[in-house]
């Protein structure tokens, strides 16, 4: 079992590096996402450089690798612990792509993909709770933070438990832990400003 493991943990992060941002931006405009904008390599960052239908490409392909090696995992079933360092190295490998010199994007859509896998409906749960913080805070990345740590809290005050909980918990760690250096960063131009990013 021990290195059946590790197989899903590598496939994790390496499925996670993919940066589907890097490479559809580079596709469609010829420049890298990194160097313009928040630098971060993601579905906003592309929106904003490459346009609407690349930034939709790429939010679906991260979701989606995130939500592979967990459904995988889960049909295997690894044990629950084994199943929340799944999901916490597919959120790292997007974060820190070995595939981009470690400059990747931020996790969000990866770690959805991932909570989609084990609960449709607590998706839903993260994704209101996510909302709800923004309106509150109107800054998506402190949002985005208290929304990593309050989601398991949350799942489990609703009577969630065991591996959904494990797997939000542990990719909601990885994406708080992320967009703490986001904490300070102004975002009135970052919202699909494209226009300016480009002058």
């Amino acid at each position: 079992m021990t290195w059946l493991i590790l197989i899903y943990w590598t496939f994790a992060y390496l499925a996670g590096s993919l940066p589907f941002g890097l490479w559809i931006t580079h596709l469609v405009k010829k420049v890298d996402i990194r160097d313009s904008g928040s630098g971060h390599v993601g579905t906003t960052n592309t929106i904003r450089q490459a346009g609407f239908a690349p930034g939709i490409a790429v939010f679906l392909l991260d979701a989606l690798k995130g939500f592979i090696p967990i459904y995988l995992a889960i049909r295997a079933e690894l044990p629950a612990w084994s199943l929340a360092v799944t999901a916490g190295l597919v959120v790292i490998g997007h974060c820190y792509p070995i595939f981009a010199n470690f400059r990747g994007g931020m996790g969000l859509a990866v770690a959805g993909g991932a909570t989609l896998a084990i609960s449709i409906p607590a998706f839903f749960i993260c994704l209101a709770l996510l909302i709800f913080l923004i309106l509150l805070t109107r800054h998506s990345a402190r949002a985005a933070l208290f929304g990593g740590i309050l989601a398991p809290f949350l799942l489990y005050a609703l009577g969630y438990k065991g591996n959904v909980i494990w797997v939000v918990a542990a990719t909601g760690f990885a994406v708080a832990i992320r967009f703490t250096i986001d904490w300070n960063r102004e975002y009135r131009e970052l919202w699909l400003d494209r226009e300016n990013a480009e002058n």
